[in-house]
């Protein structure tokens, strides 16, 4: 037998139906837009530069620990030293509504965008080891590549012997990490009389590129005594260079301590790196983001402590 609604039971339904729709998720979602589901593990996303070099890998590898081991979510993107993927992969995390947002800027200066639209929907943003350059971001967790920079300027002009002719590998430029650790470099060697610059080019922190613009750099100038190149990659790449041209002597001091880098320094080939802490950085910044996930004040900047590990 067929049960006839009343018209007054039909609107009853109808507004209830509505009513219920608009306490719905989608709602919810959009006037909180970082919030946890109620339950669900912390979301935190890692939009790392490029995982074609050790020390991000090392990185990544420290943040993925610390996820595992504190139970939150991390999702990791990899932007290929590209900041257009970069950004796009930021505005991918905004989408999938993590709570915080690791950023190893590709370019410093081309994420302050996206860096700005994650923090207007209310997603905390920790920049790693290369800071952001117009926006402000929740902490920013680095060495301090300025202090790095002179200590490897330091530490060169004490090999060679504070005479002779450099060269100088620049990493990615617009990338923080190039710009200071070229700063506190040049706030050791420059205006030393009997020290002289001979090359200053970009290989993009590349260990190929490397190689190739110091073979280029020595066809002009053969007299060189010492190098310092932005990181390892590069500090590697110019050896080679440097080993092919049957030079002998050259004081090659890189950047990073990399695995590659410490066996190199053991074996006599670099004088030097700078030693960060990847898998640390990578760590602090999960721990950070914990912590900013609960409301909790952390520092702007959050240092990590540099050594030099040398012959």
């Amino acid at each position: 037998m067929k049960r006839i609604l009343s018209p007054l039971l039909v609107g009853l339904l109808a507004t209830g139906l509505i009513a219920c729709s608009k306490q719905g998720p989608d709602t919810q979602a959009a006037s909180e837009p970082a919030a946890a589901a109620a339950g669900a593990p912390l979301s935190i996303g890692l939009a790392i530069s490029t995982q074609n070099n050790p020390f991000f890998v090392a990185l990544r590898d420290g943040a993925d620990a610390e996820a595992k081991a504190q139970g939150v979510k991390l999702i990791t993107v990899d932007a290929q030293d590209d900041s257009a993927k970069q950004i796009s992969n930021i505005e991918d995390l905004i989408q999938k509504k993590v709570q915080v947002i690791l950023i190893n800027p590709a370019d410093s200066d081309a994420v302050a965008g996206v860096v700005k639209e994650a923090l207007k929907a209310g997603i905390k943003v920790v920049s790693l080891d290369r800071s952001v350059n117009g926006a402000e971001v929740n902490a920013h967790i680095a060495s301090d590549n300025i202090a790095g920079g002179k200590m490897a300027g330091e530490f060169l002009l004490e090999k060679i012997g504070g005479k002779g002719n450099i060269v100088e590998l620049e990493g990615i430029p617009g990338s923080s990490a190039a710009r200071e650790r070229g700063q506190g470099f040049h706030a050791v060697v420059d205006g030393k009389a009997d020290v002289k610059l001979v090359a200053k080019q970009a290989a993009d922190f590349d260990r190929a590129k490397g190689l190739t613009v110091m073979e280029n750099i020595l066809q002009g100038n053969k007299d060189v005594k010492g190098v310092f190149a932005h990181n390892d990659e590069m500090a590697l790449g110019a050896f080679k260079a440097i080993e092919a041209a049957g030079l002998k002597n050259v004081v090659v001091v890189g950047f990073d301590a990399t695995p590659d880098a410490v066996k190199a320094v053991k074996a006599g080939q670099l004088a030097a790196t700078v030693q960060q802490k990847p898998e640390l950085i990578g760590k602090m910044g999960v721990d950070t983001a914990i912590k900013l996930s609960k409301g909790e004040a952390v520092d702007k900047f959050i240092p990590v402590p540099l050594d030099l590990v040398k012959q």
